[in-house]
């Protein structure tokens, strides 16, 4: 059985795409261990089919952080069994290339996102020519290479020339899962849930998400699900705006348990503005995750999500990120029990074509010949 190490930077515990390849690498018969890092506030693991490795570190965020963990990484990386190293985005690529340099290792990179253009990294023009110089150096050698979603991958191709497959953050078919009840988040029954899971970064939306459920008429609470750097600001936003009585915050979910929290949902939001190059290709997984739950979506008019929407007819698009014009958007989908019942109809379709039992059959064509 040849061993496979694979390294993120996250804690292990929500991130749903590395899961996802994981288990498929074990199915091919790979002895697979992954690593990542340990957060006062991670949640415990619960048991996979691989072994799972989350370091101690003194600093969280920022240059030291990234520092340090590469530095961990690398050493790490250095002295524990593998065949093969998997990079996850340009924050572990230094240690797993310089690791697999030293012993002679294949390596395979995952680009989540185009990682220069995080919108946490506008106008730090001197955080991104570090970054740059370090996948400038290192891309053009790298011989396998995937990304998730087209866009991606195209930025990459044109950039540095490297052929790029893709494997998009589809979600596992689920069939005949039961909804969380929501009186256990205190909703009542006859109230409807606009959702939002995932990253809470800034420019989301969810500011405007916020303030415009002081117009929204209908029944409805929003539903934020999920941790990020601007969390507090957003819960002292809610209370600022006079709305913390419809919005809920239920913090970090583990992947294992997010789908069942997914399908109380009546809309669902992926509403990130057009503010960085990361944002505008993206095709998130909670995007992703809606489909699965049979949950029509609200989103951005961005190249990854419209044509789904569009092809499927599981939702619409907004065209302004005004509050006002928010609560109306979710006013007229709540309203119209017909409409969202024709949506839900549609999302069978996209839900059967847009899943991993698809997908990762492209995945085994990448990782087959390092069996």
């Amino acid at each position: 059985m040849k061993s496979v190490i694979i390294s993120v930077t996250n804690d292990l515990a929500t991130d749903q795409r590395v899961n996802r390849v994981c288990n498929t690498l074990v199915k091919m018969g790979f002895g697979v261990l992954l690593v990542g890092r340990r957060r006062k506030q991670s949640l415990p693991l619960k048991p996979r089919p691989y072994r799972l490795k989350r370091m101690r570190l003194m600093f969280n965020k920022g240059p030291c952080f990234y520092a340090e963990y590469n530095i961990r990484l690398f050493f790490f990386l250095l002295f524990h069994k593998a065949g093969l190293l998997v990079s996850n985005d340009l924050d572990t690529l230094l240690a797993n290339y310089l690791a697999s340099w030293i012993r002679r290792l294949p390596l395979v990179h995952d680009c989540h996102e185009y990682f220069r253009g995080v919108p946490e990294l506008n106008g730090r023009t001197g955080t991104i020519c570090v970054w740059k110089k370090i996948e400038d150096h290192i891309f053009p050698k790298l011989r396998s290479v995937y990304a998730a979603n087209a866009s991606i991958a195209e930025i990459y191709r044109k950039e540095y020339g490297n052929d790029i497959r893709v494997i998009r953050n589809v979600p596992v078919r689920k069939k005949n899962s039961p909804a969380k009840n929501k009186s256990e988040l205190g909703i009542p029954a006859d109230h409807k849930i606009i959702l939002y899971q995932g990253a809470v970064n800034v420019d989301r939306g969810l500011d405007e998400a916020i303030q415009a459920m002081k117009f929204v008429r209908e029944k409805a609470y929003l539903l934020i699900i999920g941790t990020g750097d601007v969390i507090e600001q957003l819960k002292s936003l809610s209370f600022k705006e006079g709305v913390s009585d419809k919005v809920i915050f239920t913090g970090p979910i583990a992947f294992e348990d997010l789908h069942e929290y997914t399908l109380m949902a009546d809309i669902g939001l992926s509403i990130e503005k057009d503010v960085s190059l990361n944002y505008h290709v993206c095709l998130p997984n909670k995007f992703l995750d809606y489909i699965q739950a049979l949950v029509p979506v609200l989103v951005s008019p961005f190249p990854e999500m419209k044509p789904i929407v569009e092809k499927y007819g599981i939702g619409e698009m907004i065209e302004s990120h005004d509050p006002q014009y928010l609560a109306t958007k979710c006013d007229n989908l709540l309203s119209q029990d017909k409409k969202l019942s024709f949506f839900r109809d549609n999302l069978q379709k996209a839900a059967t074509d847009l899943c991993w039992e698809n997908e990762e059959q492209e995945l085994m064509n990448i990782y087959r010949p390092y069996v």
